[in-house]
Parts: structure tokens; sequence; C-alpha cells
């Protein structure tokens, strides 16, 4: 476990890492990887590899089929590509910075829908935190509340890979690390969305809070979010 009473780490996490990383520094021996287990290699290279090796760690060990790994490449500060794979469901999503989005080759867009009422939405809840004001217990409930379905997958990179997809047209969470959200947000980017914190500044995967919509129904979002709209 790390932190929180289910936060589990397994073997297959350390194993994947270690595959990663051995292939990047095959390729690349100088590049500054950054990855969930390991924490930083740091080095004075402006390209960094930012990984999780499994994300959704408790469905791959309770077979559940939304898990994934997750690579962005930041050059010189920004993110320039990210890759996303479940292997259970073989759906390989990958964007590039200004060239778009695909999922198994095909260019990905997102939704059309135009109101938060009638929107399908996905978040996720942090393993601390769950009580602070106008927190993730809040905002969940503020939209339940109202109807709007709201569904918890237990994969940060595949809900903004499924926003990206049009599955569902938004995405938000209160406490995410870098590893989580650089190869997800910049696919919803690439396929047409909208991703920010949420005082609606543009989103840095080193800040925690993420909203990332097919960008008509960002700005009533951020109002649900922030509780002027109940």
């Amino acid at each position: 476990n790390k932190e929180g009473v289910n936060n589990l780490v397994t073997e297959a996490d350390h194993a994947a890492e270690k595959a990663i990383i051995a292939t990047i520094r095959e390729a690349f021996p100088d590049h500054f990887i950054l990855s969930e287990e390991s924490g930083e290699m740091a080095t004075e290279s402006p390209f960094k590899w930012i990984i999780d090796p499994i994300d959704g760690t408790i469905n791959f060990a309770n077979g559940i089929p939304i898990c994934c790994v997750s690579v962005a490449l930041e050059v010189n500060g920004v993110i320039t590509m990210g890759a996303v794979y479940n292997p259970i469901i073989n759906e390989f999503f990958l964007a590039e910075k200004g060239k778009g989005a695909s999922l198994n080759g095909k260019p990905l867009h997102v939704s059309d829908k135009a109101d938060v009422l009638s929107s399908c939405l996905v978040t996720g809840f942090p393993y601390t935190f769950l009580d602070m004001p106008n927190g993730p217990l809040d905002c969940f409930e503020r939209f339940i509340r109202r109807g709007v379905p709201v569904r918890r997958l237990g994969s940060a990179a595949i809900d903004l890979c499924w926003v990206a997809a049009g599955r569902f047209d938004g995405f938000y969470e209160h406490k995410l690390n870098a590893w989580d959200s650089a190869a997800g947000f910049l696919m919803v980017e690439e396929a047409g969305g909208k991703v920010t914190d949420f005082t609606g500044a543009y989103y840095s995967p080193y800040q925690p809070f993420i909203l990332a919509t097919n960008g008509k129904i960002h700005d009533d979002m951020l109002g649900w979010i922030n509780g002027e709209k109940n």
C-alpha cells in the first residue's frame, strides 16, 4: 500500500515500470524520467518522460478490465506526446501536440453535448481529502441530486481518453499527480476538447485539480464544481 488504505501497488506495477524505463534508457539514456513508483530520475535533459506503469491498479488486481499504461513526453515544459494503452481490451490511444488524437489508428473527437444536465460525466475520488470543503463528495452530490449521471471508473488516464473519444462529456477530479493526467489531458485537447484547473486557468499536470470536457459544457461545469450552480 501507498498513501490511503486501498492505494495498492502490485508486483506488476514494478515490473511494468522496470520494462518501460529500460526501453527509454536504451534509446535515450540522458532523458529525465518521472515515474509513479520510482519518482524522479533527474537529468539536465529538456526531455522528460512521465510514466504511470499501471493506472487503475485496484481494478487490475481485481480482474476489472479498466486499467492501462500511461506514458507522456514533455519537452521544455510542454507535453508533446501522450500514449495510453489498455492491453485487456486492446485500446491504444495516442496524441501528438498539433497532430490530433487517435484510438487504434482512428481519429478521435470529443462529443457535442451542450448541456450539463444531459451529459454523462466521470470522476475519481482521492484516497484522502474526501471531506474537504467543496471537495469530491460535495461536487458529486451536487451533480447526482440533479440527475446528472456521474461514473467512477478508477483510472484517470482512461477517464480522460474516454472524454477524448466522446464516450463521456466531461471529467473532473480533485487530487491527481502528473503521471495520472499528463498523457490523457493532451488526448482531450487534441480531440478538440478543453482542459483547465478549477479556476478556468490552463491546466498543468503538476497541480492537482482538473476539469476536462468537450468544451461546450466547460464553463457551466466550472460553475457546478465551484458551487455557483446547484
